[in-house]
């Protein structure tokens, strides 16, 4: 019987260094896609898919995303004094209960590996999800949710996939495809950032990951792989040769990479653009802006 993914670990302990200066006294994960933070999308995602223990990898200076969790009774005070209902449904949705969420921090930034690994003793012997909130997908199922109903299906291991093209490759993680069964795929290696000729296929491993209590085990190895850091992807292709359990699986949703500046901006536009309340303005300021564009050239 397959076992229940109930706890999810989210790796925010990077210092946001491509967004200084505003990452000097805020956490990345704490800045604003629209009005929500980054991590708020990810817990959304990872409560839709049934996740229930919020585990976050963490390092010096993240005070401000832990105290985004707490309770704040001096703002929702004054919000029910001034009778502001909907305001107070929306601070809802960023209260944690006590015990759902627990904070460790990576003292030393060692990759994306050594991050879940960090978590270890709080999954012990649990399947657990994975998700990299710089990763914002938009979608009409979460993501998470999507790999939810496919891996209580398959068990054992699972990535998120997309395609990408071949001069990005080495900015990814990579599938070498077994069998390919459309939205699943059968992984028979994964080769952590490739260059353009040596990589196996277009299909890339993005931020999203569901995954056995022995990818734990082959962590505690602590074998650096690219750039000297300890991979996840490695401890990933070790069940491969293992177990043989490994899945990609290509959700349906467009990934916006907001971990760069461009992929911020995109998904600003993109995420602005589906609010009822701001689109129409939104879209017209938009289009305003491309035709004074035009004109000037």
């Amino acid at each position: 019987m397959k076992r229940k993914v109930t706890k999810a670990i989210f790796p925010v302990a990077g210092l946001g260094t491509r967004f200084l200066p505003a990452t000097k006294s805020i956490p990345k994960e704490i800045m604003t896609l629209v009005d929500r933070p980054l991590i708020q999308y990810a817990i959304d995602e990872a409560r839709a898919a049934g996740i229930k223990e919020f585990i976050f990898v963490t390092s010096r200076g993240k005070s401000a995303l832990e105290d985004y969790f707490d309770a704040a009774p001096v703002v929702e005070a004054e919000l029910r004094r001034k009778g502001k209902k909907d305001l107070l449904e929306l601070l809802k949705m960023t209260n944690m209960e006590s015990g759902a969420i627990a904070y460790i921090r990576q003292q030393k930034a060692l990759g994306l590996g050594h991050a879940v690994w960090c978590a270890r003793r709080l999954i012990a012997d649990e399947p657990f999800a994975v998700i990299l909130p710089d990763d914002v997908i938009a979608s009409e199922k979460p993501c998470l949710q999507q790999m939810m109903e496919a891996y209580a299906e398959t068990g054992g291991n699972m990535v998120a996939a997309m395609e990408v093209p071949a001069d990005k490759a080495s900015s990814y993680g990579v599938l070498d495809i077994r069998e390919d069964m459309g939205a699943l795929v059968s992984v028979s290696g994964m080769v952590e950032k490739p260059k353009a000729h040596e990589a196996p296929s277009n299909l890339a491993v993005i931020g999203r990951y569901i995954l056995t209590p022995r990818i734990m085990d082959n962590l505690n190895k602590k074998k650096s792989g690219a750039a000297g850091e300890i991979q996840l992807t490695d401890a990933i292709a070790t069940e491969i040769a293992a177990a043989n359990n490994v899945y990609g699986f290509r959700f349906r949703g467009q990934r916006f990479d907001c971990g760069s500046k461009a992929g911020f901006l995109q998904a600003t536009v993109a995420f602005g653009l589906a609010r009822d309340d701001l689109h129409d303005e939104f879209a017209a300021f938009l289009h305003e802006m491309v035709s004074v564009r035009k004109a000037a050239e």
